[in-house]
């Protein structure tokens, strides 16, 4: 049966580089009149642990309360939760921020991640086209995740698909903004990307052409960021099995057989030996690296919620 909405990863992005983060000047805050702590709000412990651990050594602004300045007006849009954006806030840290931390160096993200984030609770739903918007990434500054209260701490699946692998997905678009990946990496799919169709492939389909998602195929730098972020979020279980399905004739949603004589495995292969390349030579970042702490932090997602009481 064919979902309704498709989960989607649209990136609203500046080219721009000139307000990029690298250029912060990161000895001084880029909040020129910060929003002083209220000692009396009931969110005082919440906002002391969040200006501890993002605003002060990240120069980051943790934004949970929903702003409308800071959201789309496409969409009808709802506050997370102070629960979840607890938890949010915490697993964030511990499976994105502290990872970067001990893999590459402690002042990676503080002068290459964002500057804002934002949780949305509600989903931003598209119905024309049948998609739900998951995240997006603006100009290397502000990340936005949506659909943060139905965050589900128990389910590591739905988490990554709905939150870590969008993460992953849009700090690989900052990076490569900044220094472009190798443009022979677009070959190997030369002719099979679709930017206004893939939400109808399936994901045999894509396999069997050489993505890790519908997504991916839906042009080169999507393809690109989506190897990055699917590899670092998915077990070794679910990664043999989308290298099995690229190894097989891919079938579209109607149940047909795609008649195409590409190799999918070999090409997400040769995909993913050039991402882990450009991250080693132009960022000093070991993707196997980065992978095996993650998954290992995902095992242990249960004990950072129970000692810190989320």
């Amino acid at each position: 049966m064919k979902r309704f909405f498709i989960n989607i990863l649209l990136i609203g992005f500046v080219l721009s580089f000139s307000t990029s983060c690298s250029d912060d000047d990161f000895t001084k805050s880029i909040y020129v009149d910060p929003d002083p702590l209220d000692p009396t709000s009931i969110t005082y412990e919440f906002d002391l642990w969040l200006n501890d651990n993002y605003r002060t050594p990240y120069n980051l602004d943790f934004c949970y309360k929903l702003k409308d300045i800071e959201s789309d007006f496409d969409y009808n849009l709802t506050p997370t939760s102070l629960k979840q954006s607890k938890r949010m806030a915490y697993l964030i840290k511990y499976l994105w921020f502290d990872v970067y931390n001990k893999v590459v160096s402690e002042n990676f993200l503080k002068e290459h991640g964002p500057r804002f984030i934002h949780l949305i609770g509600s989903p931003a739903y598209n119905p024309s086209h049948g998609t739900v918007l998951l995240g997006t990434a603006e100009g290397g500054i502000k990340i936005s995740l949506y659909q943060c209260n139905d965050l589900d701490i128990e389910n590591i699946d739905f988490m990554n698909e709905y939150y870590f692998q969008t993460m992953h997905h849009e700090f690989a678009h900052i990076l490569h903004q900044k220094k472009t990946y190798p443009k022979e990496y677009d070959s190997f799919s030369k002719g099979y990307y679709n930017p206004t169709a893939w939400q109808d492939r399936t994901m045999s389909e894509a396999a069997s052409l050489g993505f890790v998602s519908p997504y991916g195929s839906s042009q080169p730098r999507e393809d690109f960021v989506e190897v990055i972020a699917t590899y670092i979020v998915k077990s070794d279980e679910q990664w043999n099995y989308i290298l099995d399905l690229a190894s097989k004739p891919g079938i579209n949603m109607n149940g047909v057989t795609i008649d195409d004589p590409l190799d999918g495995q070999a090409i997400i292969q040769s995909k993913l030996n050039i991402a882990k390349q450009w991250l080693s030579d132009s960022w000093g970042v070991d993707l196997e690296a980065l992978r095996a702490e993650v998954q290992e932090r995902q095992k242990h997602i249960g004990e950072l919620i129970t000692e810190n009481g989320l």
